[in-house]
């Protein structure tokens, strides 16, 4: 049985891998783009007139903490290392796997909301996985493992192990797993070693967090600051490698083409150019980055010595919204004054990297995050008809700079198949945003207890 041809028409079709289209269209077949053009020249069994909409291709979110959705704006203000301590107590000694899987729900459909077809995840519980074949969305979970003591690797790697089997049952054609050894001052070297060996042998992608942090660099570097006195103060051996954490990725074999790079904030050349000799690639959290008061990473430098770098929203706790074309503005404006050049970054280059960039950074299928021929059918549409955006002379730039944060996407799909329709999640659980915020009453009353003691 033939497959029918549905053409889906615009205002503006962007392409990404080519010029903005007035008066578009995009021909989906099957799971497929099929054709895509001038409006009155689309051939399809099918029409959809969208209205005054931008057509983009869906949003790739290359770092996520889906399972911790049911903590936004949980612990504001804290010192970053505090921070993660009371994160990980919370999600330890109060929230269920019920729970995690709940708010990972919540965050998948806030994203399909904000136009996000694609996510990268990094998960303690894999529950994400769950969540993520439920949707019909796409996206990888990076299954985390921890341990800063090198007594701990073998167990460490087996647990891992274990997990990968587990949730690699449950994927699907959409979703896959890889690895994440979660940081420099919560992996050994032997365990980052060891994961590295592991993921080789089993071909698996392999995220992690790194350079994220001055307190960071000065654990890595010279044994010392929060991260080493902490470590001490459990009886965990720390030493000063005089290298940078970058240059410690390298030294344990975990860089290379399939090694997602998370923050990659402080670099310095030496760095970067590793990065690019192991052709690793980076995801870039502008608003976590900025909100936790982690610095500005060096998007532009990275970009010039060709390495890969995708946007990613981090999660809720260091951002408070699952929005990537925010974080897109967010990522023009900091690069605009880190070089101290009005559009260093261009909207349209911000927009890159949250399509095709974040797929490339990702290592996803070819075409992703563009509106080509042959490419995935995974299309995002923003309304355009808001008294703000008149004039318009660039949809890139009005979708950016001018639309503004909490847009709901007219249409998500993934895959040819439509998920959100006029800003709304199509089977969207009802219940599900009671069950979250009860979770998060309880963490609110547990915190009290935790801050009185």
């Amino acid at each position: 049985m033939s497959t029918s041809r549905v053409a889906w028409h615009a205002a503006w079709v962007l392409p990404i891998a080519s010029p903005p289209v007035r008066n578009g269209a995009v021909v989906v077949e099957g799971d497929r783009i099929a054709w895509v053009g001038a409006s009155a020249r689309a051939e399809a069994d099918v029409h959809e007139h969208l209205g005054d909409v931008l057509l983009l291709p869906g949003l790739v979110n290359a770092h996520t903490h889906l399972e911790l959705t049911g903590l936004r704006g949980f612990l504001e203000g804290l010192p970053f290392r505090d921070w993660l301590r009371a994160l990980t107590l919370a999600r330890r000694d109060v929230l269920s796997t019920d729970d995690l899987l709940d708010a990972a729900r919540l965050g998948v459909a806030e994203g399909l909301r904000a136009g996000i077809t694609t996510y990268a995840d990094c998960s303690a519980s894999g529950v994400p996985v769950r969540a993520l074949v439920e949707s019909g969305a796409r996206g990888r979970v990076y299954l985390e493992t921890f341990g800063p003591d090198v007594a701990q690797v073998s167990a460490s790697i087996a647990q891992l192990r274990d997990a990968v089997q587990r949730w690699r049952d449950a994927a699907s054609p959409l979703v896959d797993v890889g690895v994440s050894p979660h940081a420099p001052y919560t992996v050994s070297e032997s365990l980052y070693a060891a994961v590295a060996d592991y993921a080789r042998a089993e071909r698996l992608p392999i995220a992690t967090h790194v350079a994220e942090s001055a307190a960071e660099t000065a654990f890595v570097r010279d044994g010392a600051g929060p991260f080493a006195d902490g470590l001490r103060a459990r009886g965990i051996a720390v030493r000063a490698t005089q290298q940078s954490p970058i240059a410690l990725l390298e030294r344990t074999g975990l860089l290379g083409p399939t090694t997602l790079c998370i923050h990659a904030i402080q670099l310095d050349e030496h760095d970067i150019a590793r990065l690019a000799a192991a052709d690793a690639r980076v995801v870039h959290c502008p608003i976590s980055n900025a909100k936790l008061g982690q610095g500005i990473a060096p998007v532009l430098a990275l970009q010039r010595a060709g390495v890969a770098v995708g946007l990613g929203s981090d999660s809720v706790v260091s951002n408070d919204a699952m929005d990537l074309v925010q974080e897109a503005r967010q990522a023009v404006l900091l690069q605009s004054i880190a070089a101290a050049t009005p559009d260093a970054l261009s909207a349209h280059e911000a927009l890159t990297m949250a399509t095709a960039g974040g797929a490339e950074a990702l290592g996803l299928l070819p075409g992703l995050g563009t509106l080509t021929v042959g490419a995935p059918a995974d299309l995002a549409a923003f309304r355009l008809d808001a008294p703000e955006v008149i004039p318009l002379f660039d949809p890139a730039v009005a979708l950016v700079h001018v639309l503004g944060a909490g847009r709901r996407a007219a249409l998500t799909m993934v895959q040819g198949r439509v998920l959100v329709r006029d800003g709304a999640v199509l089977g969207a659980d009802a219940d599900l945003p009671r069950r979250v915020s009860a979770a998060a009453e309880r963490v609110s009353a547990w915190w009290a207890t935790v801050e009185g003691a």
